[in-house]
């Protein structure tokens, strides 16, 4: 008879039943610094290509802004692919709690102002989102791929309804949109705010039931269960934590770009899953980490900005960033092709 174990024991997040697979932590500390080896090799390339504008202060500034929002969506991110499930829905629900922020803040139609209350609504709106992909894929079966990817166009079109006929939504509080781009010990408000949700994202993963719950059930969903894990309560908590972080990013988009829209968050996806990949954490579930997602976003980040300082047109820069992307998952999977299963 199998007996039901209880406490934190069993969910510590280290790969489990993996066999020949699973590493000694010094190996897996060992592994880690290749990201980041590579990170500074992208940099000392870029410095020595462009030695006059590269490692210049501004740039450095502007690079940390732009992998702001990144930042804050592959918190979301990184839960819900540890569990061994994917969100897609991120660019649609920050266009809705983009959306719903700039009107519920002081703005040009001259809508209701709800100040400070105005950040919890939108918020609200990317975790009731959130909770819908969670519902959805634990209660109905349905894979979160497809409920995640209908849950993207649901927000955009919330945030399309929201955005109306009646003229750009801008923001009126001039201090609030220049808020971002200001800076606080010499860093960008907006990077700040990233890496205060990526020091929080990894103290959950590390310190939290709900963190090694993600590790567990990605290990294996079955063994987790059969263990007293709720994974279907879990699994929800997650999605709606992703949704938290999507709105969040969305309403900073809107900061940054000073008026609403409900495009605010296209091309985020891509650069997410991309860094959530090349940073390390597996898309079948149980291995890796934000702060490997955090890594990951940097290093495309320095990436793109590189290339644009070389004069790299905009179509071969794309093409880079896959190529990248491609090298990144085949690095990752190919030790372990044997056993690769479709994410759920």
């Amino acid at each position: 008879m199998t007996e039901k174990v209880s406490g934190p024991r069993l969910l510590e997040p280290q790969p489990a039943n993996r066999g020949p697979e699973a590493r000694p932590h010094r190996r897996l500390q060992l592994k880690s610094l290749g990201e980041v080896a590579a990170l500074i090799a992208l940099i000392v390339v870029f410095a020595a290509l462009n030695p006059t504008s590269f490692l210049t202060p501004q740039n450095m500034r502007t690079i940390l802004e732009l992998a702001s929002l990144p930042l804050v969506v592959g918190v979301g991110s990184t839960l819900v692919i540890l569990t061994g499930s994917i969100d897609l829905s991120v660019e649609g629900v920050m266009g809705a709690g983009g959306m719903t922020f700039v009107l519920l803040t002081a703005n040009s139609r001259g809508t209701a102002d709800l100040g400070f209350w105005a950040l919890p609504a939108a918020l609200l709106v990317g975790m009731g989102l959130g909770l819908l992909i969670g519902l959805v894929h634990t209660a109905l079966k349905v894979p979160s791929f497809i409920v995640s990817l209908g849950t993207w166009f649901i927000g955009l079109g919330i945030a399309t309804l929201l955005y109306g006929d009646s003229g750009i939504p801008f923001l009126s509080d001039a201090a609030l949109k220049s808020w971002p781009t200001r800076l606080t010990i010499g860093l960008p408000n907006a990077f700040l705010l990233a890496a205060v949700i990526v020091l929080a994202g990894i103290a959950v993963t590390r310190f939290t039931r709900l963190g090694r719950f993600a590790y567990a059930i990605g290990n294996n969903e079955e063994i987790a269960r059969a263990n007293g894990i709720p994974v279907g309560r879990y699994k929800v908590y997650i999605f709606v934590a992703a949704g938290a972080c999507s709105a969040a990013a969305g309403i900073l988009a809107s900061l940054q770009l000073g008026q609403g829209s409900s495009t605010v968050g296209n091309g985020n996806l891509f650069t997410t899953i991309a860094a959530v990949v090349i940073g390390g954490t597996s898309l079948g579930g149980g291995r890796g980490g934000i702060l490997r997602t955090a890594v990951g976003v940097l290093m495309l980040t320095v990436l793109n900005n590189g290339l644009i300082l070389s004069g790299v047109s905009p179509n071969l820069q794309s093409a880079v960033s896959g190529a990248v992307l491609i090298a990144a998952v085949l690095a990752a999977a190919w030790p372990h092709r044997s056993r690769l299963r479709i994410v759920k």
